[in-house]
């Protein structure tokens, strides 16, 4: 019996299936300890949540849970370097934290620039390359020139893409797409998904593979809700401080076993 051909729309498979089909293109860097080579992901993407839930069943003050949560965060740099996987994406601090007290915010402004000063030259010598994702134009001009400077000094990192999403959301990043592609002068109908994905602040990156939330929680809270449209999902119950290379490698094998059709 003959098949009945489908229209299809023009611009499918769409920009999402594209980048997470093209992402392992490349030859990944050597791993260790894990499967084949072809079930490590690509992008990681991590949100990063319980430093104060952390800092508090312990009677500490919220900062010192943030502050514990910047030497987790130097745990999974160098873990996530020893499994070759190129990409990992942060979320940091996004804009919906501004509603948080001054003395806290504060806090994470002055925690973000000392790591930054004492973290600079070891992400240099281990080719990281760091990128931040949001609208630093917000930010104090002392650490945007601080941000701006280390940022500047990992350019040549070719190991690892750190992405650091600071004063970061997803809603507002596509805000500012649109307004860059109105500017450009894009005529409407001329508007594709990967137009959109250019304008991104992930322009040029490939789509998350893996979304990992840490805490328990089962959302992702405004982080890439543009790029995870088809990234896997895990929620892993341990508190952001206490994240560490076994927790990451369990959320590594539950990738692992699953299968990904992205539609098909």
């Amino acid at each position: 019996m003959a098949v009945t051909r489908v229209a299809r729309p023009t611009d499918s498979p769409s920009i999402a299936h594209q980048a997470a089909e093209t992402a392992t293109a490349g030859e990944p860097a050597p791993t260790t300890d894990l499967s084949e080579a072809d079930t490590r992901p690509v992008h990681v993407a991590v949100i990063m949540d319980g430093n104060r839930r952390w800092a508090r069943e312990r009677g500490l003050p919220d900062l010192d849970g943030h502050v514990a949560g910047v030497e987790a965060i130097r745990r999974l740099v160098r873990h996530v370097m020893r499994r070759g996987i190129p990409v990992l994406s942060l979320y940091a601090f996004s804009r919906e934290n501004w509603a948080r007290s001054d003395e806290e915010v504060v806090g994470l402004f002055g925690l973000l620039a000392e790591a930054i000063r004492a973290e600079a030259p070891e992400l240099i010598e281990q080719g990281v390359k760091v990128r931040v994702l949001g609208r630093l134009a917000e930010l104090p001009a002392d650490l945007r020139g601080q941000i701006e400077e280390a940022v500047a000094a990992t350019d040549a990192g070719d190991r690892l893409l750190l992405n650091i999403a600071f004063n970061y959301a997803g809603r507002t990043e596509l805000v500012d797409a649109v307004r860059r592609i109105m500017a450009s002068g894009v005529p409407a109908e001329e508007v594709e998904e990967a137009t959109i994905a250019g304008a991104l602040y992930t322009t040029g990156l490939p789509d998350p593979d893996l979304v990992i939330r840490t805490g328990g929680e089962q959302r992702l809270s405004n982080f890439l809700i543009w790029q995870s449209a088809y990234a896997e999902f895990c929620s892993s119950p341990t508190l952001w401080p206490d994240f560490g290379p076994e927790a990451f490698d369990a959320a590594l094998g539950e990738y692992a076993s699953r299968t990904r059709r992205f539609g098909r």
